[in-house]
């Protein structure tokens, strides 16, 4: 990439994290551009849909739950491993208004760009389920995908409720007892 080119693509990202912060993910990608000092052209170019600065923006958070998913496979206990990254997840998710939405759309659908960030969170997340699985921790019919909606699921509803600090919390322990095996 260009010198310039690279500025531009950094202010987009910079200025789309600002935006998504302050606005949510649905905030205006002509602002996003105009903050940025480029025309909506530009941000296109780079950046071709809304999903795909999204999953640009996320990326970083990926990279935190990865290597978080990698240092947790060595943790004594593997249901508190899985645990502790489905809590990161739900503070992932809940950083941008509209987030966790976006990530629950395109659980199922393979061609957003938002979905690069699915299939290597979801292969994280499997291995710190399996090791829980394998030590007779979580029920052997729980998959990952329905752990991923839920903790989804579970960021939008705090997401929603500003109010309750405790939200988020409470309804992934509430989750969590329907995972243990007997």
């Amino acid at each position: 990439m260009r010198a310039d080119a690279r500025r531009n693509h950094d202010r987009l990202l910079a200025e789309a994290r600002a935006s998504f912060s302050a606005h949510g993910t649905d905030a205006s990608l002509e602002d996003v551009a105009r903050r940025a000092g480029v025309g909506i052209g530009t941000l296109y170019r780079h950046f071709p849909s809304r999903q795909a600065l999204l999953s640009a923006v996320f990326e970083d958070a990926v990279s935190d739950l990865l290597t978080r998913s990698r240092e947790l496979l060595d943790a004594p206990e593997p249901c508190t491993a899985l645990v502790t990254w489905l809590r990161r997840i739900i503070a992932h998710a809940g950083e941008y208004r509209g987030l966790a939405l976006a990530l629950m759309s395109v659980t199922s659908d393979g061609t957003s760009a938002l979905s690069r960030c699915s299939g290597p969170i979801r292969e994280a997340g499997d291995a710190l389920l399996t090791r829980a699985q394998q030590a007779g921790r979580v029920r052997e019919d729980v998959a990952i995908t329905d752990l991923l909606q839920l903790t989804n699921a579970i960021a939008l509803a705090a997401e929603e409720s500003p109010g309750d600090t405790e939200l988020a919390d409470r309804l992934l322990n509430l989750t969590l007892r329907g995972l243990k095996s007997d």
